[in-house]
């Protein structure tokens, strides 16, 4: 197997070079184009005229450059590039536009609308010439007096806005200010132990000092009236034990029960009378000037049930 690069090559022995024959092209005129064939993307989106199919910035062609000698802006070359349309392969040229840095087309297809590109419609302005180099200042010049004319009007109401923005602030400082110092009386009252809620009830008004001396008063009224009834309550029970003895004693068979009775009646009439004497007294007094109550408790003496029964206690000698 011979190999694929070769250092020599093989020369018969009849071979004689001076029968090869040397071809030349024929050279090309100083104006004739040169043309060669590249790959490139597509510097900018465009339409195809023929079919409408959209062909998107970045798309990668095989295309013809051309070369014009005499194409030249400021000593800089134009180039020129024919591609097809990738849906009907119609032919599209495009050229280099290096006045402002851009390309113009030329054939077969419709660039598409850059919005950030104002005053260069296809190197156009707007009547189908060119743009010159005054036309572009006048219209530069002219944007700016507009922006310019645009910025004093506004200028009262930026004035008016500043305005109210300082009154915002001001009224914002103040307000903060104002919390931050409640919030160190707070603090100060709080680490010297003062109730923070005193400080917050209103004083009281003297129609309120007297509604309330009033109901002290009443309150006072009552818990006396009060303490009069249980202390006449406690008496009344005190009265009826020894009436309650006597009638049973009275009502029992027997002669030694009437001896019991007569012992006992010397004891009651002077506990009745007791009773009675101390229960006029308290009536007589008034409520004001009654003694404070006294929880003591009371031991109540037992009712003796022997004589209803008519059971018989034994004398003890």
């Amino acid at each position: 197997m011979s190999e694929r690069k070769v250092l020599s090559k093989y020369y018969p022995p009849d071979f004689d070079p001076s029968l090869v024959g040397r071809t030349r092209k024929p050279k090309s005129a100083a104006n004739t184009p040169k043309v060669q064939v590249v790959r490139l993307m597509a510097p900018f989106s465009m339409r195809c005229t023929a079919c409408g199919e959209y062909m998107y910035r970045g798309r990668k062609f095989n295309a013809r450059k051309e070369t014009r000698p005499d194409e030249k802006y400021l000593s800089i070359q134009i180039y020129r590039f024919y591609i097809r349309c990738t849906r009907c392969s119609a032919e599209i040229v495009f050229k280099t536009d290096p006045k402002n840095q851009d390309y113009t087309v030329e054939q077969g297809a419709k660039r598409n609308t850059d919005p950030w590109k104002r005053g260069l419609d296809d190197g156009d302005n707007g009547d189908g010439e060119d743009e010159t180099d005054e036309q572009r200042l006048d219209r530069l010049e002219r944007e700016i007096a507009e922006a310019a004319g645009e910025e004093e009007k506004n200028a009262m109401a930026e004035l008016e806005q500043k305005t109210e923005d300082a009154k915002r602030e001001m009224a914002v400082a103040d307000a903060l200010d104002e919390i931050r110092s409640r919030n160190a009386r707070l603090e100060k009252a709080k680490s010297e132990g003062v109730d923070l809620l005193e400080g917050l009830v209103s004083k009281e008004t003297e129609e309120e000092k007297e509604r309330r001396r009033q109901e002290e008063e009443d309150a006072e009224a009552a818990r006396r009236a009060f303490q009069f009834a249980r202390r006449q309550e406690m008496l009344e029970e005190i009265v009826e034990e020894p009436e309650e003895e006597e009638k049973g004693v009275d009502g029992s068979n027997g002669g030694p029960s009437l001896s019991l009775s007569e012992g006992v009646k010397p004891a009651t009439t002077a506990a009745t009378t007791a009773a009675t004497t101390a229960a006029a007294t308290t009536a007589g007094t008034d409520t004001t000037d009654m003694p404070p109550p006294s929880f003591k408790r009371v031991v109540k003496r037992k009712k003796d049930h022997a004589a209803l029964l008519g059971i018989k206690k034994k004398k003890v000698a």
